[in-house]
């Protein structure tokens, strides 16, 4: 059994048990997450796909760890210009862990 959830604007398809990273989330390590957000459910031999998303459904997870990505440098520079600019940027993420999908 599996499931398409949205979080951050991003979708993921996650089975029970499954780790995965996603965009910042609010609360502390060992915190319980639900995402409303079902776009899809596949069970054994049935499917069920919202419009756009499924009612009643929902997906629990916990928080395993929040941090910072890999930075990621931005450069700007004009030739002749003497126009320079350096920035770097490090996205924040929650690590989850998905303990359960309801229907």
């Amino acid at each position: 059994m599996y499931a398409i959830i949205e979080t951050g604007s991003k979708q993921y398809r996650v089975s029970e048990g499954d780790v995965i990273k996603v965009e910042k989330l609010k609360g502390n390590i060992g915190d319980a997450v639900e995402i409303n957000d079902v776009l899809l459910i596949k069970k054994e031999n049935e499917t069920k796909v919202g419009n756009p998303m499924i009612s009643n459904a929902k997906v629990v997870g916990e928080i395993v760890e929040t941090g910072k990505g890999k930075k990621i440098i931005i450069f700007k520079f004009k030739r002749r210009k003497n126009y320079r600019r350096k920035r770097g940027h490090r996205q924040p993420y929650t690590t989850l862990k998905i303990n359960q999908i309801i229907i």
